[in-house]
């Protein structure tokens, strides 16, 4: 973040004007060669590189030195320095010395209100945060409580600022921790969450700091955006504004988009960016049970590899010559009494292909649960319920026409847009992570971030045992229950991470059999996520959680657990990201505690199927054969199949955000764009 005075107008943020996108700021070479190294191998030498490093290290120094000195001063006088630290942060910007001085400032009132204080670590970090970058800090290192020294320095300048999380919850949660902090600095605060009502949003928005979801942030801009449209284009309405006519102003929810810090940014920039945001609204109750079921009929009667192709790695279906013949005498046979749709070759056509998908592509239990008599789709990224969400263009209703639940009335799209554009919408954005090196050169690319490794507050001493590669599903679930049983025996407690609510409830009866007393938390029992999650470091606890459940919440050990080795987590399937992995592993031995991990995989996990069927077949064919496979084969086949699928989600999010950008500028013309 530059330190000069910022260059837009306070009127036009302030009341909701469309910004133009970020430009990516030029990087020094030190940055630039820091960049280019691969983070797993050569991670020393890249710090060593990264200039940023030295200047975080020297504002955070600065920062402790100076808060020493505010120990002894009142309260009273502390809340009068804020009230002075305001006007010179808006009229010199955020050089090196004055953060220097809001953070120690920060960190002595957080002393005070919360009985917390700021580490070098964290410091180092938030003054990275400040500078608009994305800043990797390894799990259980606070990124919640770092996450105040940025948000409280600029709003203290007078922005607004938007601390984005990936769940209401930890919305909600850190609101109110941090609450006193922001109340003995003057600052105010809201939480905006599914479900609140227009005028609480609003209002909500309008505090100093506002604490949200990223898919409420995205809907709520779209909502605003469909709200001013008929104004006319976006310079008509800059216009308006700076004349002070914004007839449309009550319509609105937020005040702009200026200041963005995104927690867990790889799941928001990365994971979640490969699915555009369409704003929708249903066209009415029309009837369309008979055309689903016709099609699913139709489907079930089709051969795969004869009649239609399957593609599941880049998720699609296609008809082969025999299929589309298929569908055109069904469609003459039955044209009288179905109608509609059968009577056009290509809706005809794009209903089979979403029966073939509903059937093939999209699983109950692991892309959607059946809950309280309606389909949830799951987050795949998270492994939460998304029960306001839908799948578009009548994939939703020919889904629960497979389920045989009452179905919803279809919707039309009023809006999209792609993570990657709504953020490089924010005049200043950082984010904050616990593995971000994997996708850096992409975060830089799309979102003109830098990513800065945080040094550790303290030594790791996580333990990472071998990687363990078995043949079948059933042999990887008995060879997890006989770890996390001998493990749990010994007073350890032990974490096991799923990729799906069906693998959860698979390794979940496994133990059941076995006798292994467990709590299982997925996407069907996450109303007390946070809880379960925090007491998974209890000794003899065994915890089964999909995905990254309870993401945020720390897992702090029970009383002897240290000495035993601490928490022991097992990931039961690699995921297609290996941050993700990380992030699991990250679990255990957080804050300087002891703790241990392993991978227990099969060659039936989706992950070697889908990415990498050849090799992943070759190497069955020797297992059956009796030959014991080498050490290094695990990593080599897992590398493999993660760098296969992430280019594909790349080469994916690459075409969500041109198909965005061209139909913008296609809308442009009409004076529709934005």
């Amino acid at each position: 973040m530059s330190s000069a005075v910022l260059p837009y107008s306070s009127r036009l943020w302030a009341r909701g004007s469309p910004y133009a996108e970020r430009t990516r700021p030029e990087l020094h070479w030190h940055d630039r060669a820091a960049l280019a190294i691969d983070a797993a191998c050569f991670a020393p030498l890249r710090d060593l590189l990264q200039r940023d490093l030295r200047v975080m290290r020297r504002v955070a120094r600065d920062a402790l030195a100076r808060s020493e000195a505010l120990d002894a001063l009142p309260d009273e006088v502390l809340r009068a320095q804020a009230t002075a630290l305001r006007a010179r942060l808006r009229a010199q910007g955020y050089t090196p010395e004055l953060v220097a001085e809001s953070f120690a400032l920060i960190r002595t009132a957080a002393g005070r209100c919360l009985g917390l204080r700021h580490f070098e670590s964290q410091l180092m970090a938030g003054y990275a945060l400040l500078r608009g970058r994305l800043a990797e800090m390894a799990t259980g290192e606070g990124k919640t409580f770092c996450a105040t020294l940025p948000a409280c320095t600029v709003a203290l300048a007078g922005y607004p600022v938007h601390v984005i999380t990936v769940n209401d919850y930890l919305a909600k949660r850190d609101a109110a921790k941090m609450k006193p902090l922001y109340d003995f600095l003057g600052l105010s605060v809201g939480v905006v969450f599914q479900g609140q009502e227009k005028p609480l949003r609003r209002l909500a928005y309008a505090q100093d700091i506002t604490y949200a979801t990223n898919k409420e942030v995205a809907f709520d801009y779209l909502r605003d955006r469909v709200a001013v449209k008929g104004q006319g284009s976006r310079l008509h309405q800059a216009a308006r504004l700076l004349r002070g006519q914004a007839a449309h102003e009550e319509a609105l929810v937020m005040r702009g988009l200026y200041y963005a810090l995104v927690d867990e940014a790889d799941s928001v920039f990365i994971d979640e960016a490969r699915t555009p945001l369409i704003l929708s609204a249903s066209r009415g109750a029309a009837e369309e049970l008979a055309d689903c079921a016709a099609a699913l009929e139709l489907a079930a009667q089709l051969e795969e590899g004869e009649d239609y192709l399957v593609e599941r790695q880049i998720h699609r279906v296609l008809l082969t010559d025999s299929g589309q013949a298929r569908l055109d005498a069904y469609a003459e046979e039955r044209a009288a009494e179905l109608g509609g749709i059968w009577t056009s070759a290509r809706a005809r056509e794009e209903r089979l292909r979403q029966a073939l998908a509903a059937i093939h592509l999209y699983l109950r239990d692991e892309h959607y649960v059946v809950a309280e008599g309606k389909v949830q789709i799951v987050d795949e990224s998270t492994g939460r319920l998304m029960p306001d969400r839908s799948w578009e263009r009548g994939l939703h209703q020919m889904i629960e026409a497979k389920e045989r639940v009452e179905p919803t009335p279809r919707r039309e799209t009023l809006a999209r847009l792609t993570y990657q554009r709504l953020f490089r919408r924010y005049l200043h954005l950082s984010g904050m992570t616990g593995t971000a090196a994997e996708a850096a050169r992409e975060i830089r690319t799309v979102y003109g971030l830098q990513v800065v490794r945080v040094p550790l507050n303290k030594p790791s001493r996580r333990v990472h045992l071998p990687n363990r590669l078995l043949p079948t599903q059933a042999a990887k679930w008995q060879a997890v229950a006989q770890a996390a049983s001998a493990l749990a025996a010994a007073g350890r407690p032990v974490l096991i991470g799923t990729r799906s609510v069906k693998a959860s409830e698979e390794i979940s009866a496994v133990l059941h059999a076995q006798g292994i007393t467990h709590a299982l938390l997925n996407a069907k029992q996450d109303a007390d996520e946070a809880a379960v999650v925090a007491e998974a470091g209890q000794a003899g606890r065994v915890t089964v959680a999909t995905n990254m459940a309870g993401r945020g919440t720390d897992i702090e050990l029970g009383e002897g657990v240290d000495a035993r080795g601490g928490l022991h987590v097992i990931l039961t399937e690699f995921h297609d990201s290996g941050r993700v992995d990380r992030q699991l592993f990250g679990r255990c031995a957080r804050q300087g505690d002891a703790g241990s991990c392993q991978a227990i995989v099969s060659l039936q996990d989706d992950i070697y199927t889908v990415a990498v069927p050849g090799p992943t077949a070759f190497l069955q064919r020797v297992l059956q054969q009796g030959t014991r496979l080498p050490a290094w084969t695990c990593g080599a086949l897992r590398w493999l199949a993660q760098w296969t699928t992430e280019r594909r989600h790349t080469a994916l999010r690459i075409a969500n955000l041109k198909q965005d950008t061209q139909l913008n500028q296609s809308l442009a013309f009409t004076g529709k764009g934005e």
